[in-house]
């Protein structure tokens, strides 16, 4: 149920999402998908990467979807609560996979930089989804993050970070939260006409 009409944004954490990593494989398999492209990877700024969000939102008037992972997650939080009217209304919605808690104790060095955590509701539709057994996560943080932001969330079992680590290569599994993620905008949609 990829839509022609949209493009998708890929927005990965911290190291980037390796070309193994699902991210990768879901950007060589959507229409219109492209990786919002960060200066370091290694070493996070929260401005650099709002802006690098901004900009690839502003540069086409195509409406997009958000699919980020973990730090790509408070990014975005951060990102809507800043962005001006015009970038606002071209995001359709997000799907926010394994989001980090930079809040959490223990938290790496370089994440602490983007708390505090945006806790705005995001003003588009949005899905939250998380594990059990994530560690820059727990349940209840995520559960409470998706509460916050206004999305609609899913706790998986054992999927540890929803990354390569965890076996997380393909998972074609995930584009079901995606696709539930267009019924619930194309809904929305409907009911504004």
């Amino acid at each position: 149920m990829p839509s022609q009409t949209l493009r998708y944004l890929i927005l990965p954490g911290w190291h980037g999402s390796p070309d193994e990593h699902w991210q990768s494989h879901w950007q060589r398999t959507l229409p219109n998908a492209m990786r919002v492209e960060q200066a370091d990877w290694n070493n996070p700024d929260p401005f650099s990467w709002v802006a690098a969000l901004e900009r690839a939102i502003a540069a086409e008037r195509t409406p997009a979807i958000l699919i980020a992972h973990s730090l790509g997650c408070v990014t975005v939080a951060r990102w809507a609560a800043q962005a001006p009217g015009a970038s606002l209304q071209r995001v359709r919605g997000a799907l926010l996979v394994a989001p980090a808690d930079v809040e959490r104790p223990g938290c790496h060095e370089p994440l602490r930089c983007f708390a505090p955590i945006s806790r705005g509701r995001l003003p588009f539709p949005s899905q939250l989804v998380g594990s059990d057994n994530d560690p820059t996560a727990t349940p209840a943080r995520a559960l409470e993050l998706a509460r916050d932001w206004g999305s609609l969330p899913t706790i998986l079992p054992g999927a540890g970070h929803i990354n390569v680590d965890s076996g997380h290569h393909r998972w074609e599994q995930g584009f079901a939260h995606l696709y539930r993620l267009q019924r619930q905008i194309e809904r929305l949609e409907r009911r504004c006409v």
